[in-house]
């Protein structure tokens, strides 16, 4: 059980340049990512900063790298800060596969929070956990300024660093630039998956998107520091791009009731 306090989400809003909303009311979509955090121990970290032990979820095997795919989130109220919540998560499947790169294994994680006596935030994760080196990719292509209706969000190390901080998440890719290439072979800092599916929220939170949520998205190639990252929403429809115009994140978002008190931000 946690006391939901203002402060997580006063650093998101800050970290993001969003406007705070009135967390008392209820917070937005996806903002239960500051809360109720797994903070595991530092000896059951492995080399690569993720927990091996203690936790939900356990690496399949050695030398499996971690990987955030998508997921799905239904809000069904309003989590509000000054409260008490909880958080039950639980492995709903484990599926082996074998893919170009070698062995995957793909993981289902549920987690629900409750306040109040009822689930405010029903979830669904979805991680794969491959063998095998990365694939460089290439920023081929003139940059693509943003459009009307399109956010850029600067992505830089300290901006990913911060980011890890406020989620407690120590995987070394999002933050050790010599570890993400030399030991993973990635071209940049990876932005993570959450902060993506985070800036596909806020650009529909942007547009007027409030109230009961059910928000399905996928991340569909890596992101790099470098590579910017570009934020739009148009109705149900969401996408990250970034600065050469390669996709690499899309959203589905369906609308329920607004919350008595919620208000859209403006940008």
């Amino acid at each position: 059980m946690e006391l939901i306090q203002p402060e997580p989400a006063e650093a998101l809003a800050a970290l993001l340049g969003v406007p705070l909303p009135d967390v008392e009311a209820g917070l937005p979509l996806l903002w239960h990512w500051v809360y109720l955090l797994d903070r595991p121990a530092q000896a059951d970290l492995g080399p690569d900063g993720h927990p091996v032990r203690g936790g939900v979820l356990a690496p399949p095997g050695p030398g499996r790298r971690r990987m955030w795919a998508g997921g799905r989130v239904r809000t069904t109220g309003a989590l509000r800060c000054g409260e008490p919540a909880t958080r039950h998560s639980e492995v709903l499947s484990t599926t082996e596969k074998h893919g170009r790169s070698g062995a995957l294994t793909f993981v289902v994680v549920a987690h629900r929070i409750r306040q109040r006596g009822q689930v405010v935030v029903d979830e669904r994760q979805d991680l794969v956990y491959r063998a095998g080196s990365a694939l460089a990719l290439s920023d081929d292509g003139p940059e693509i300024p943003p459009a009307e209706g399109e956010w850029a969000l600067d992505v830089t190390p300290t901006l990913l660093f911060r980011f890890s901080a406020l989620t407690y998440n120590a995987h070394r890719i999002h933050y050790d630039r010599d570890y993400s290439r030399d030991v993973e072979g990635y071209p940049g800092l990876l932005t993570h998956g959450p902060l993506q599916a985070l800036a596909m929220a806020e650009a529909a939170r942007a547009q007027g998107a409030a109230g009961d949520l059910d928000f399905e998205y996928r991340l569909v190639s890596p992101l790099f520091d470098h590579q910017g990252l570009i934020a739009r929403a148009d109705g149900a429809t969401t996408s990250v791009r970034d600065r050469h115009g390669r996709q690499t994140a899309t959203g589905t978002l369906n609308l329920g009731e607004r919350h008595p008190g919620s208000a859209a931000a403006d940008r």
